[in-house]
């Protein structure tokens, strides 16, 4: 996925609906059953300029998902997660488990492991930023979704509007520091259920460091690298205060309403695309976590680009759930 990919011109096979107006697009007109070559360069072109795109109906199953999702990039896998005798409800390992089933199909219970790690996915994150290797895209599929008075969307945030919008003094400050942010998939998790994950210390495992401003690929434009997983940031003369004060900063900045859309899941088929080097996303609210089944899968495309890696060893291991859960809980 490298290389400018931002398209001006009107889409040929596309129908686009702005969602917002600086990002968010809802998509028509693509067949999942036969995309062309054309309508593929589209999407990423899509991809580009609004960062979040939504597909309705999209008639895919866990096999085309997957299929689909491998002519975007190299993809991500599940394997690392897998503990405590936990398997998968599905064959694919390319797809994470977005729901509140556990393999038998049943929903989990509220006060489980799993149920209380699921709660930082409620915070404003970016898809493994926590990895050496980041995330480029996210697609999200809906295989059961509960009734919707009960909530359960999906909230994203513009994080390149968000580095437009800084005052000046401070975007001077985050590029002649040149920060780089230290993200841990424990410290997401330690700020949704703290009184769960109390004995967890995050910064005793490894975290992975990635700039806070970069420049996004695709379109050109610059854009923040921040959100729930990062701990700290680093830099030529920070300090801890002054890390956490600009970790906090940032974070309520960029996650403000303005900058903010939300998605809903209407019906199952439903699949939402999201660049991870330029929007950060959560887990809206929902009541039905203990009464409903919500069954949403992910396939995770590799990032590619030249910051891919940020400033971590391409032999550094990707962390899975054993480098912060707590040992003596199953999963």
């Amino acid at each position: 996925m490298p290389g400018l990919l931002i398209q001006e011109t009107p889409f040929k096979t596309l129908k686009v609906k702005e969602l917002h107006p600086t990002f968010g697009a809802e998509i028509e007109g693509v067949d999942f059953d036969n995309v062309s070559d054309e309508t593929l360069q589209e999407i990423l072109a899509a991809m580009a300029k609004y960062g979040v795109c939504v597909f309705r109906n999209t008639s895919l199953n866990d096999d085309s998902h997957v299929e689909f999702s491998k002519r975007l990039g190299e993809l991500d896998n599940i394997r690392r997660y897998l503990q405590g005798g936990r398997g998968l409800r599905y064959k694919h390992y390319e797809l994470f488990d977005a729901g509140n089933l556990d393999e038998d199909n049943n929903i989990v219970d509220p006060e489980s492991h799993r149920a209380h790690a699921n709660r930082g996915n409620g915070l404003f994150h970016v898809d493994s930023s926590f990895n050496p290797r980041r995330a480029g895209l996210s697609l999200l599929r809906a295989v059961v979704i509960p009734p919707k008075e009960t909530g359960g969307n999906t909230d994203f945030a513009d994080s390149r509007a968000a580095w437009d919008d800084l005052p000046e003094d401070l975007k001077k400050e985050l590029l002649e520091g040149d920060y780089a942010g230290s993200h841990s998939m424990a410290h997401s998790r330690k700020l949704a259920s703290p009184e769960y994950f109390k004995d967890v210390e995050p910064d005793k495992a490894p975290q992975s460091k990635h700039r806070i401003v970069q420049r996004h690929e695709p379109s050109g434009r610059m854009n923040l690298y921040i959100g729930a997983h990062l701990h700290h940031i680093e830099g030529e003369g920070m300090t801890p205060e002054r890390s956490a004060e600009l970790v906090e900063k940032l974070n309520k900045h960029a996650t403000q309403d303005k900058y903010r859309i939300t998605v809903s899941w209407d019906q199952p088929g439903d699949m939402v695309i999201w660049d991870n080097r330029c929007v950060m996303h959560r887990a809206g609210p929902w009541t039905g976590g203990g009464k409903y089944k919500r069954d949403l899968r992910r396939t995770t495309v590799h990032d590619d680009g030249p910051t891919a890696w940020g400033l971590n060893s391409k032999e550094m291991e990707m962390p899975g759930s054993a480098a912060w859960t707590k040992p003596t809980v199953g999963a």
